[in-house]
């Protein structure tokens, strides 16, 4: 069960005028499930990506990019999920490009101005006679209250769907923000998540819009991990409609921008935190926080030292307090001029050490107490700058051996 996460409601998950949704359930791996999804974007939309940094990317991957590149104007995304279609060589690249020519053939579009995403079993081929068969029912019943489907269309070891909501005033005008995230394990991204989609109706230029993507990226998506391995999927999208009325961005600077970011920013910190908080396995949501780096990198570093240790994450698992499994995690993180005698570390509002060891007043039933608690926040004080990094993971449980050795059958 996810920790401390509500159910989505189709209620709370406001349209995004020019952004239609639609699903089917196809078979592509399991019967009676959504898993195919379209997504049909209004004419003149903007649309930027960031993708997986995996050597081993999946070919829908490699047609984005090369779809983004040709700058047509994307206006649709088509997303199945039970098959990745990764490690699948040129087969993979050719069902890819065939699932992009039978959504723009059913829309009157280009092929190149289609997005494809796919996600699940590696090295499996895409069973396109089901995939295709799938794509005009999703289109038939595309709308634009469909986000709460949407989700649901795109899970798959997830328990639960992802999906949330926003506005922002800019220049007097309401703007209306909607996303979907999927992933429960493979997360650690090195650029995203495994799949994220967050739609806005404000007007952004599309250089604009691909600087916005990549700073929300690096403050969410970026600072997640579930079990640190890269997905060959990975992908966050970012999709601007114009149909807000607000005047159009055309810079990376300014209070209009600044809005804007914050609130794509906000919501993709709340989309990347789902992804963890229904970690497969996962009972507890931990914080990790790094501050007095010398840059951001060493702190993202030591973070994520101590976010992946199998041995600190089990020891949250158990609530035991063997905090000493942080502190060899700060030290091996590879911070090789580290001056460990001027390291402190809380768990919450517990000073667990000082100066590099114990704090005299610490006691165990303090360290405990804590970590029994569902939400943790572990804070490491470096002292040795003003940089500052924040983290979240998981802890590691018993479940998420069975669910990963199980996840086939």
């Amino acid at each position: 069960m996810a920790v401390n996460l509500p159910l989505p409601q189709a209620e709370n998950l406001k349209p995004v005028a020019g952004v239609e949704l639609g699903w089917a359930e196809a078979g592509i791996r399991k019967a009676n499930r959504k898993d195919v999804l379209v997504v049909r974007l209004a004419e003149g939309s903007t649309v930027a990506g960031v993708f997986t940094r995996n050597r081993f990317c999946a070919a829908p991957v490699q047609v984005c990019r090369e779809h983004l590149a040709a700058g047509r104007g994307i206006r649709a995304l088509v997303i199945n999920t039970g098959n990745a279609n990764a490690g699948t060589g040129e087969p993979g690249l050719a069902n890819a490009r065939a699932t992009c020519d039978a959504v723009a053939g059913a829309l009157g579009i280009g092929a190149d101005q289609v997005l494809p995403f796919s996600t699940g079993v590696i090295l499996e081929p895409l069973p396109m006679d089901r995939l295709l068969a799938g794509v005009p029912k999703a289109i038939a019943n595309a709308r634009e209250d469909n986000w709460l489907a949407a989700a649901e269309s795109i899970m798959t070891t997830d328990t639960q769907p992802k999906a949330a909501s926003r506005t922002v005033a800019i220049c007097g005008k309401t703007v209306t923000l909607t996303g979907i995230s999927k992933g429960a394990g493979m997360i650690r991204p090195n650029m995203a998540t495994m799949l994220g989609f967050i739609a806005t109706d404000a007007t952004v230029a599309q250089p604009v819009l691909q600087a916005l993507v990549a700073h929300a990226a690096d403050h969410s998506f970026n600072s997640i991990t579930i079990d640190g391995d890269t997905s060959t999927n990975d992908s966050f999208v970012l999709i601007a409609t114009g149909r807000a009325g607000a005047p159009a961005i055309e810079r990376a600077d300014g209070a209009e921008f600044a809005a804007l970011r914050d609130a794509v920013t906000s919501l993709a910190q709340e989309l990347a935190q789902m992804i963890v908080r229904d970690g497969e396995g996962a009972t507890k949501l931990m914080t990790i926080r790094v501050e007095g780096g010398r840059d951001v990198a060493e702190c993202r570093q030591i973070a994520y030292a101590v976010a992946h240790s199998p041995l600190v994450k089990t020891a949250f698992y158990a609530s035991d307090p063997n905090l000493g499994r942080i502190l060899a995690a700060v030290g091996y993180a590879g911070v090789d001029d580290l001056d460990v005698g001027g390291v402190n570390l809380w768990l919450d509002d517990v000073w667990v050490a000082r100066d590099g060891g114990r704090h005299p007043d610490y006691r165990e039933e303090d360290g405990q107490r804590v970590m029994k608690q569902a939400e943790i926040t572990v804070r490491i004080a470096l002292g040795r700058g003003n940089a500052t990094a924040t983290v979240w993971t998981c802890d590691l449980s018993h479940d998420y051996v069975s669910i990963n050795a199980d996840y086939r059958s």
